[in-house]
């Protein structure tokens, strides 16, 4: 077939009915090289077989009902009742593809996703395709395409998604904290009214790096075990950092920074050991432990990671500062499993609370 008879059958492949299109996709699935006799009925009820076991649909790819029956127990089982946070519950019947539990204390039913940010969503048979589509970082476009729903549904089910892992966060950090503020353009992407000044093109770049009115300020604290606190800093002050790690950084850590007047201010008023970096990147060879290289390196990783999306609404930001922070957290072994305990409140820091 020359280029011309190629771009002809492409331009028709709009006509095509649901079942020559599934005849089609097992054709070009099954050529191997070998000379096969093509029959369309044949192809069909193939078509039909592969999806009564694993849907060829892109809308079905996961069979998330049983693997959410497997989710559900678990999650019961280390969290317990929503309703009053009792301990004790039996299986109540199943509705809406999820198992149902009534409480032994408060005698309320319930199943694995009540109270959550995910409750009540539809469509629960793609909820593991969305999961697959989010690990990968795909496009809101190709996360669509993928579970075969509107593309303000896959809006709505990234940020219900990501809702609990924005807020799943270490309670404490361990041994030398590295901590370092970097800084993301503002963004009032997806409005399209009262902007508080004129539209960029194309994303633009802020006039200034580092503290400027256009750029927004991240903070974040990482230990040598991985674990990260982050958020987003509504001022560089003391109290603002403070508020950011919540507790997670006390006098039994030792700060590392750049020497920035907020976190120096931050670990006078907490009585913390502070080393200043003089040099970022080129620690001294008689305290080889003391930089902040950690920390530098995780912020490039965001930004790369960051830049696939085009530029992320400020507005967002914690979201997908939670997205991040869950990805590095759970590491390359991360599935859609962990992905959905994950949004049903069971990130990696919080199941290692419990």
């Amino acid at each position: 077939m020359d280029e011309r008879e190629f771009a002809t059958w492409l331009s028709e492949m709009h006509r095509l009915s649901a079942r020559q299109r599934a005849a089609a996709l097992v054709r070009l699935q099954d050529l191997d090289g070998a000379a096969t006799t093509f029959e369309p009925e044949q192809a069909s009820s193939q078509a039909e077989a592969k999806v009564s076991g694993k849907s060829a649909s892109r809308s079905k790819r996961s069979s998330s009902p049983a693997a959410l029956g497997e989710i559900g127990p678990a999650k019961v089982e280390s969290v317990g009742c929503p309703h009053c946070g009792g301990g004790e519950s039996v299986g109540w019947g199943r509705a809406h593809d999820l198992e149902r539990y009534r409480c032994k204390a408060c005698r309320r039913t319930f199943n694995a996703a009540t109270k959550t940010p995910v409750a009540r969503l539809r469509k629960k048979e793609r909820w593991f395709s969305h999961a697959a589509a989010m690990i990968e970082g795909v496009s809101l476009a190709k996360a669509a395409d993928r579970c075969g729903v509107h593309p303000s549904t896959a809006f709505r089910w990234r940020h219900r998604f990501l809702s609990a892992p924005a807020l799943d966060k270490p309670q404490r950090l361990k041994g030398i904290v590295e901590i370092d503020e970097t800084f993301i353009l503002e963004s009032f992407k997806g409005r399209r009214s009262d902007l508080p000044r004129p539209a960029r093109k194309r994303g633009g770049k802020a006039k200034h790096p580092g503290l400027f009115f256009e750029n927004i300020p991240i903070l974040v604290a990482r230990d040598r075990a991985g674990a990260t606190i982050d958020g987003v800093l509504s001022e560089v002050t003391a109290a603002c950092v403070a508020a950011a790690l919540q507790g997670a950084v006390t006098s039994t850590n030792q700060i590392v920074c750049d020497g920035g007047v907020a976190i120096r201010a931050f670990a006078r008023r907490r009585a913390i050991p502070m080393h200043v970096v003089a040099a970022p990147g080129k620690p001294d060879p008689a305290a080889p432990d003391i930089h902040i290289n950690n920390v530098n390196a995780y912020h490039g990783r965001l930004k790369e990671w960051l830049r696939r999306f085009h530029g992320v609404a400020t507005k967002n930001l914690p979201n997908y500062l939670g997205w991040r922070r869950a990805l590095e957290a759970w590491g390359e072994a991360v599935n859609p499993k962990d992905w959905l305990l994950g949004a049903l409140g069971q990130g990696p820091y919080q199941q290692l609370t419990l």
